[in-house]
């Protein structure tokens, strides 16, 4: 990553391979290049923890974000959701790092699973099972693209300002993740008179337990960071940790939205740490999902239409993602290539059937990840490591539990500065080329999606660039991904226009 004296140099594997880099000491140094890469095991094993620590609060939210009925009233069950969420991120976290080695953990995907439990919510008729066909369907049409090397020929067709701006859209989408769900940027209620979307805490002011929680978080790892001592980002989140286990068990704040529904807005953003009863994982939703079923109960153009906006969303988002992320890493050649990026993208592609097909909607390559990094994962170790405590989480449920979001949200605040740094790499002095990327790392954050970020940045380099008199320096296949975010921006426009 790059340090707090030269953002401006992010490192590259050309730098890390030099002639001074020492062989590999062991057959696991060997096949995971972790010596290699300029890292050690215990180095690998705190970036897969810190990454597991970041990321578990999906093994939580996910279940509620699914939680609601479908056309038939059914429910796919908090509980069962929680295990295959747990199962799927496992699996294909470990094998992120078995075979394409990089140090990348994958979940459920928030912003897909938001549009799945959407869809469910607002379209008449479709089930749980189809909608969960629809995503495998996504996921499958994913492989088709990787298999055909397209989805990396788009990947070597964008600009490398846009490229650098996701690495500082992430930054500063992944920044915004921590402010927010720490309750220290909230949103403002729609009101006469309000004037901001966001504020400052509560009413303008910080108040709470969780929010010191966060703020002392903050403080001790960006001094710790600063002062580059070993595991900085891992001690600020145990820091912080222990100290809300402490504030809860002495003043029992409860979580903001307690089990009746009611409110408490100083109370922790998703769960109080606590102790809850130990459960085995109900996997029965495994295999449940229905292929076809979507085509039947609303018809093929509406079915056609969902997976579309589905599968232009975990397209560019693994892309974006798995760039921004190589980058800090430094898993990048001095030409701004990524080894096994193709594999990174099949793994990211089965994933999302793999979701799908458990009924825990796509999983995805978590911005997330970067906490790991920031704590110094360069290779597919770490995400075998996180991988196994997603696997073992299943069993061990309760323990996630102690771990409230306020205490890992530090993390992603101090990673999506050292992410944004690399904005010093964009030629400011390129206006078509500048402008893109600006509305590609600013719209991430404010639309709380990667993919629509990248989409705007793509429609703009091509429009800006063609009005210069440079539509050559627009490659061919960006004016397809400019046309096809087009209709992805413009489908509820397309759905009335088609009656649909």
């Amino acid at each position: 990553m790059p340090s707090p004296e030269s953002p401006s140099a992010p490192a590259t594997l050309d730098t890390v391979n030099s002639v001074d880099t020492p062989g590999p000491k062991n057959a696991l140094d060997r096949f995971f290049m972790i010596t290699r890469r300029g890292s050690t095991v215990a180095q690998e094993i705190r970036g897969g923890l810190a990454t597991f620590l970041a990321m578990s609060y999906i093994i939580v939210l996910n279940p509620l974000v699914l939680s609601g009925p479908d056309a038939n009233g059914d429910t796919l069950g908090i509980a069962r959701v929680a295990a295959v969420t747990a199962l799927v991120a496992g699996i294909s976290t470990i094998a992120m790092g078995v075979w394409a080695r990089h140090p990348f953990a994958l979940a459920a995907g928030l912003g897909v699973n938001a549009l799945v439990a959407i869809t469910v919510a607002t379209t008449t008729g479709i089930t749980w099972p189809a909608v969960m066909g629809l995503v495998v369907i996504a996921g499958l049409v994913m492989v088709l693209l990787v298999a055909t090397g397209f989805r990396q020929a788009v990947f070597n067709a964008v600009p490398d300002a846009l490229k650098t701006a996701i690495v500082v859209g992430i930054g500063l989408f992944i920044a915004l993740i921590g402010l927010v769900n720490s309750g220290f940027i909230r949103r403002v209620p729609d009101a006469a008179g309000t004037t901001v979307p966001v504020g400052l805490g509560t009413g303008g002011e910080l108040e709470g337990w969780p929010v010191l929680v966060f703020v002392v978080g903050l403080l001790v790892t960006a001094v710790l960071v600063v002062r580059k001592t070993r595991g900085a980002i891992l001690i600020g989140i145990v820091v912080a940790t222990v100290l809300a286990n402490i504030l809860e068990a002495v003043f029992h704040i409860g979580p903001s939205v307690d089990e009746a529904g009611n409110a408490n807005p100083t109370g922790w953003s998703l769960v109080a740490p606590s102790f809850p009863e130990w459960s085995a994982p109900d996997l029965s939703l495994v295999g449940q999902a229905d292929l076809l079923g979507a085509f039947t109960q609303v018809g093929p153009l509406m079915a056609l239409l969902l997976v579309f906006a589905i599968l232009l969303s975990v397209f560019f988002d693994a892309m974006g993602t798995s760039v921004g992320l190589a980058r800090e890493a430094g898993n990048v050649t001095k030409d701004g290539d990524i080894p096994h990026l193709n594999r990174v993208l099949m793994v990211d592609a089965l994933a999302v059937s793999g979701g799908g097909g458990a009924s825990g909607s796509a999983n995805q390559i978590f911005v997330e990840s970067g906490t790991g990094i920031g704590e110094g994962a360069r290779t597919g170790f770490a995400s075998v490591v996180t991988g196994v405590l997603f696997l073992l989480a299943m069993f061990l449920t309760p323990l996630i539990y102690l771990v409230p979001f306020e205490a890992v949200a530090p993390a992603l605040v101090v990673v999506g500065f050292m992410m944004a740094t690399q904005v010093v790499q964009i030629d400011w002095s390129d206006w078509g080329a500048a402008l893109p990327a600006f509305l590609t790392f600013i719209l991430m954050p404010f639309t709380y999606s990667i993919a629509n970020g990248i989409g705007a940045g793509m429609i703009a380099y091509a429009v800006i660039r063609t009005a210069q008199g440079r539509g050559k320096d627009v490659h061919p296949l960006l004016w397809v991904v400019a046309a096809a975010f087009v209709v992805y921006f413009g489908m509820g426009v397309f759905r009335g226009l088609l009656g649909v």
